[in-house]
């Protein structure tokens, strides 16, 4: 293998995770002298998603958020509280927006390139592994893929649900928005046996992106998503609008162990790592902290595959999907009691795997015991 295909460090996949890693390494003095690439087949210069978190005050992101908002609402028939996030503000920032600044930015490190090409394989063995795509193939002695592995599809012992959507930015003719309040979950829509809610960041009075979510087992036809979305907006007076963008995802929710797919000269990152919070799908804040470490811990030159360690927050997801994997039509129950018997800031410390073991037990009885004990007593073995 000639010289120009072998790096220090390789990326494969140029998505959000694959970005930040490329960033936050070439970012530090320490990798200075490391030869690094990252692999992706397509350009990124659509506006394919939004990236939404909460932190609290001025952010390293700041510059590229396209709203924020420091109040929010809860909403179903069994429960409806109207709350201020302080001491956090929920931020989001769109897609392209996101590419074209991590473009510019990696453009001005000499030790650093972007191969636009298609992975068709990773193998490994103990010095290194090797990335083949459809033009070359590299080798790399640390590797990080955040390419989806579907393994967690072929199993039935841990279970999977989707969180799956399609949003719409919509400019309305009616003023039918709280610009100043994002709606975190509205659960008024028909459940129909499934865990069904729709999700509001209000750029403006008329304007925002309003999306039909979902926690279940399978996708739908896309009709009814939209059929759903257009329905709810008549249900709120919008009066005539236009569809300014789309965009739609279905990410997975599992507490299956991404992890035991690693080896010594590769790791998987991302949503293939199991860096998604399991119970929630929110993914950035956690690859955010996940990559820290990384960063401290690449320093060590340890094996990647001693990277991962469980956490309690990992034993928590698991247990909360096998409750709403079972009973999925008890979803909105579920969330209902967590916001009735918590103060948000509770939640967020929670959902940010941040909170006390005793924040942790409030939360864990907001939900039904008996469900939970029995979700305990099965996994047992792999807990």
């Amino acid at each position: 293998m000639s010289e120009e295909n072998f790096y220090d460090i390789i990326i494969c996949g140029g998505g959000i995770t694959g970005l930040l890693l490329a960033k936050k390494i070439t970012d530090d003095i320490y990798f200075k002298n490391h030869k690094i690439a990252l692999i992706e087949k397509e350009d990124k210069n659509k506006n394919d998603r939004t990236i939404s978190f909460w932190e609290e005050g001025k952010g390293e992101w700041d510059s590229i958020i396209c709203g924020s908002w420091n109040n929010a609402n809860f909403i179903s028939d069994e429960y409806e509280s109207s709350f201020e996030l302080k001491p956090y503000t929920y931020k989001t920032i769109r897609g392209i927006d996101f590419y074209n600044y991590f473009k510019k930015d990696l453009s001005n490190k000499n030790n650093f390139k972007i191969v636009k090409d298609n992975i068709l394989k990773i193998r490994s063995d103990n010095s290194f592994s090797y990335v083949k795509t459809i033009n070359k193939e590299y080798k790399a002695p640390s590797v990080f893929s955040s390419i989806p592995n579907l393994e967690y599809k072929n199993q039935t012992s841990i279970p999977v649900l989707q969180q799956h959507f399609i949003g719409w930015f919509v400019k309305t003719e009616n003023l039918i928005f709280d610009p100043n309040k994002l709606i975190f979950m509205d659960f008024s829509v028909p459940q129909k046996g499934n865990t069904r809610f729709m999700y509001i960041l209000p750029f403006d009075r008329n304007f925002a992106l309003v999306e039909y979510t979902l926690f279940s087992k399978k996708t739908l036809e896309k009709e009814e998503y939209e059929n759903n979305i257009k329905q709810y907006l008549e249900d709120k007076n919008a009066g005539e609008f236009k569809v300014v963008e789309k965009e739609a995802g279905s990410i997975p929710m599992t507490g299956y162990n991404f992890s035991k797919h690693n080896n010594s000269t590769l790791l998987h990152i991302g949503t293939s790592g199991g860096w998604t919070k399991a119970s929630t799908g929110f993914t950035f804040k956690k690859s955010i902290n996940k990559i820290e470490h990384l960063i401290q811990y690449l320093k060590s030159n340890k094996s990647l595959d001693k990277f991962q360690n469980k956490t309690k927050f990992d034993f928590y997801d698991l247990l909360f999907l096998d409750v709403l994997y079972h009973h999925n039509e008890k979803g909105k129950s579920l969330f209902s009691g967590m916001f009735k018997k918590n103060k948000p800031q509770r939640i967020f410390r929670f959902l940010d795997e941040k909170s006390t073991f005793s924040e942790d037990v409030h939360l864990m009885l907001s939900f039904p015991i008996g469900k939970f004990v029995k979700a305990l007593i099965k996994n047992f073995s792999i807990l």
